[in-house]
């Protein structure tokens, strides 16, 4: 068990990430979660995934999944994240937008051959995001608050 408050002191800065720094993050991670909806109710599922060289986040699943049951393109949310619990840093992702099934041949192939599922059973299904809304915070550390002595002012003064 990870005791969390032995290694962190205070809270942690929260810093808004560009589009281009939360897409960058998002491609340097293997793993996420889709959010999508079933039965007219929010579903989490996670997935492993890349982010191609267009910027779409592609992802494999199942024949006949619940994510797009029939239905595309459908809007859903993507999300990942890399946070150190005892240190309290990091950064989490989140990437909202249209999925799509990938019906071109070529295209299913390429991705197939580049992305390989981490669960066993037939994952026929290449499904790809177009990030329209993306958003992202980085978690920093606090800077120290400068001492009266570091500061170059005396006490009294």
């Amino acid at each position: 068990m990870i005791d969390l408050d032995d290694d962190a002191e205070g809270p942690r800065e929260a810093v808004e990430l560009s589009r281009a720094e939360a897409l960058r993050l998002l491609a340097g991670t293997a793993m996420g979660r889709v959010v999508y909806t079933r039965d007219a109710l929010p579903a989490i599922r996670p997935v492993n995934h890349l982010v191609d060289e267009d910027g779409l986040i592609v992802f494999r699943t199942r024949p006949g999944s619940a994510i797009v049951t029939g239905r595309s393109p459908v809007v859903v949310t993507y999300g990942a994240d890399e946070i150190d619990p005892r240190r309290r840093i990091g950064w989490s992702v989140s990437v909202t937008g249209l999925a799509r099934i990938v019906g071109d041949p070529s295209r299913v192939q390429r991705y197939e051959r580049r992305l390989q599922p981490w669960v066993q059973g037939s994952m026929d299904t290449v499904i790809t995001i177009d990030p329209d809304i993306v958003s992202g915070i980085r978690l920093l550390e606090r800077p120290s608050a400068p001492s009266d002595q570091h500061s170059g002012l005396r006490v009294g003064q």
